[in-house]
């Protein structure tokens, strides 16, 4: 068994480990040393034990005193999870790209180091006072949840099926009585590019073709009823999702399934079913200890109900929750949701006509879009959001790209492009040899038989 865990500071140990030059593959990949990348290949329980015994994870895991040579059993897989979720938990390094995710897969993950004031460390325990469990806001256990109508849920006919074609993508004429103003206005230059809309982030580039080709209007890729949605535990993120569903998605803890003749307990089955994360990766005790209580009576679950392009939510679960979004006082009273009761928080034409307004120069800035679901504690209150022990961020995908668009902010970040790029082969090599030629000729003015005549 394995000596009891010790405290280590992560981010002045990877570094000197970076600048060591131990770890083959482990290396910088910027002159300022912002950028190092991190060899990720896939391990098991039965990696050949020669494979690991040079690893930044084993250093890791003997840093920490979670593995003693000799004594406990090697385990090269727990190695890896346990330098991930401490990078993960770290405020001090951000993941800029992970190959293993790729198609085909690249073994490695490239890190940045971030500036963060010192003593500062997602390796320590967060020491800070914790809500009192007797504050958390939970409903009264009963012994049989009252049932409430199937009338709670409109019946979704969802208006996005109207407004696609048959790939997927937004009909522009359809959609022109809700954007035809927008469309009259002028775009920014940063959007106005030449080439395919920007789409969601794929997988694979297989996935791409099973699209239909893109339109050069990027009104007609924009997807109305797609949810981002990210889930802090104070203040780390935990896990993220894209929600295609265009009926909207429950959210929930537990391992009960609806049916359809459950629909009063745990809402319409046409739902997405998105889990809450587990509290697996959480250090702090007493933080694991209170999440889990709230998650313990999540098993009815939070419904995100789109109807027309706008938003509802209707709190089904034992454990209260409260929100913020458009319309609602930036720095107002805790605002709870009733129980069983629909709720809009996400209004489109709301949206449209604020960025009319924005586009117009009549306000100074873009309307807001983003909603935060607060599970247990109050909510909005003098607190920031990093403190609360469960915070959900939802964002209509829609209202992010069009604000891209109108405010000339198009996103180019290394989080949401992945450039699908094969390895060079033997072919590939020649043509850059000949590319390399062609330059060179050019340079000379001289004109080679794959040179195009210029007139």
């Amino acid at each position: 068994m394995s000596a009891q865990p010790r405290r280590i500071r992560l981010k002045p140990w990877l570094l000197a480990q970076v600048n060591s030059g131990r770890y083959a593959g482990l290396q910088w990949l910027s002159a300022e040393h912002r950028l190092f990348r991190v060899p990720w290949k896939h391990a098991t329980r039965h990696t050949p034990a020669s494979d690991e015994e040079n690893t930044i994870f084993k250093a890791w895991a003997l840093e920490t005193g979670k593995y003693q040579e000799g004594v406990d059993e090697p385990d090269p897989a727990k190695w890896k999870a346990n330098l991930r979720c401490a990078l993960n938990k770290s405020r001090e390094f951000q993941l800029k790209y992970d190959g293993t995710k790729e198609t085909p897969v690249q073994p490695y993950k490239i890190y940045e180091v971030c500036e963060q004031s010192e003593g500062t460390d997602a390796v320590d325990d967060d020491e800070e006072e914790m809500p009192n469990l007797m504050e958390l806001s939970i409903n009264p256990r009963i012994s049989d949840p009252p049932p409430f109508s199937s009338r709670t849920f409109g019946h979704v006919v969802p208006m996005c099926s109207e407004l696609q074609d048959q790939g997927g993508m937004v009909d522009q004429g359809r959609l022109s009585n809700r954007l035809q103003e927008l469309n009259s206005l002028p775009l920014p230059a940063a959007s106005a590019l030449p080439g395919p809309a920007p789409m969601m982030e794929t997988s694979s580039m297989g996935d791409v073709q099973h699209h239909q080709p893109c339109k050069y209007d990027l009104l007609s890729s924009v997807p109305l009823t797609d949810l981002d949605l990210k889930f802090q535990y104070r203040g780390r993120t935990v896990g993220s999702l894209l929600v295609s569903n265009p009926q909207g998605c429950r959210l929930y803890s537990g391992h009960l399934e609806p049916s359809p003749e459950q629909v009063d307990l745990f809402g319409p089955v046409t739902l997405q079913q998105v889990l809450f994360p587990g509290t697996s990766e959480v250090q702090n005790q007493k933080q694991r200890f209170y999440t889990d209580a709230l998650l313990d009576v999540m098993d009815r679950g939070l419904i995100l109900e789109i109807w027309e392009q706008d938003i509802y939510a209707v709190r089904l679960c034992q454990c209260k929750v409260f929100w913020s979004g458009p319309g609602t006082p930036e720095h107002g009273p805790p605002n709870p949701l009733e129980r069983e009761k629909k709720i809009k928080v996400f209004s489109l034409n709301d949206f449209l006509q604020g960025l009319i307004l924005f586009q117009r120069g009549e306000a100074p800035n873009p309307p807001p879009f983003e909603i935060y679901f607060c599970f247990g504690e109050d909510w909005p209150d003098k607190k920031p959001k990093e403190k609360k022990l469960i915070i959900v961020q939802v964002v209509p995908v829609v209202a992010r790209i069009l604000t891209e668009m109108f405010s000339g902010e198009l996103s180019w970040s290394t989080d949401s492009i992945r450039l699908q790029i094969s390895n060079p082969d033997v072919k590939d090599r020649t043509v850059e040899q000949f590319k390399e030629l062609q330059r060179l000729l050019q340079s000379q003015h001289i004109q080679g038989p794959w040179t195009p005549n210029v007139p």
